[in-house]
């Protein structure tokens, strides 16, 4: 039961006795690699995965839609141009990856009659967390003036994992965007600072306080938060908390906890066809 979930998750939160930790205890509670042990292995079949995805299924790839050199954004259009759009943002804690690496989650929902478009974003240390952020409703401006031409005009849903669920939380208020799905997300971003991600994001106070969507007026769009039952207890207590944040403020939205999924099995359920999350993004149109 999500109750469980709740009251559990919060006990094991390291975030709860801060302070006391050592560097090595911070930088372990964000480390997803080292608390999969076979994350490489998920990350080598994953990256093999969306090559041959990439390279088999009709798209319009590459397409630019702002002037830095990540700002593309890769278009799989179903056969109706009204079909609707998942929109999906990829993750690697704002510093690495890139939307190639995510065309494996197409063929879930694609098998569903939808579109869907992955644009790429620029990186840390490259750039800021806020020129980050503020590139996301770029893309989607640029998929409500073009998308048509390249047969995707239906209405889009927003999804992301990891800090791809952290910018869907703050480009949830584009008028573009009907809905979202956040999955394995950070929400609030002061502990990161004292990590050793903070290194290449440089976080200032003033991007944690415009940045953190904990700490941000709550939109009033539906957005479905999911989260493994198997991951890092600072990730599952940030989707509760923002969960818990929305509801108190009557925002639509359920709390997804996808049973036994760790950080990268959890993209399972939106690859499948029948996977849980695919469900959740065909709900967030009802």
């Amino acid at each position: 039961m999500v109750e469980n979930v709740h009251s559990t998750s919060r006990a094991l939160d390291p975030r709860s006795a801060w302070s006391g930790l050592s560097q090595a205890e911070r930088n372990a509670a964000y480390d997803n690699n080292a608390a999969v042990k076979n994350s490489a292995a998920l990350i080598a079949e994953r990256n093999e995965a969306s090559s041959r995805v990439r390279g088999t299924l009709k798209s319009h790839l590459d397409l630019a839609y702002g002037q830095r050199a990540n700002n593309k954004i890769d278009l799989y259009p179903a056969a109706r141009p009204e079909a609707p759009c998942l929109v999906f943002l990829h993750g690697g804690y704002w510093q690495r990856n890139s939307r190639e690496l995510f065309a494996m989650l197409v063929e879930g929902i694609a098998a569903h009659g939808w579109s869907v478009a992955i644009p790429g974003y620029s990186l840390a240390p490259e750039v800021s967390l806020t020129d980050i952020v503020a590139e996301v409703p770029r893309a989607l401006d640029w998929l409500a003036a073009n998308g048509a031409t390249y047969g995707v005009a239906g209405p889009v849903v927003l999804s992301g994992w990891s800090a791809g669920a952290h910018l869907v939380a703050m480009a949830l208020n584009h008028p573009g965007v009907h809905a979202g799905l956040a999955i394995s997300g950070v929400y609030e971003l002061a502990p990161i600072r004292d990590t050793g991600l903070n290194d290449a994001l440089k976080l200032t106070d003033a991007e944690i306080a415009a940045l953190s969507p904990l700490r941000l007026p709550v939109t009033p769009k539906r957005l479905d938060i999911a989260y493994g039952t198997n991951e890092l207890p600072a990730l599952i207590c940030d989707s509760i908390n923002l969960h818990d944040k929305r509801a108190a403020a009557k925002a639509p939205g359920k709390l997804i906890p996808v049973d036994g999924a760790d950080h990268f099995t959890i993209l399972e359920a939106l690859r499948r066809p029948d996977g849980v999350l695919v469900g959740a993004v065909h709900r967030l149109l009802d």
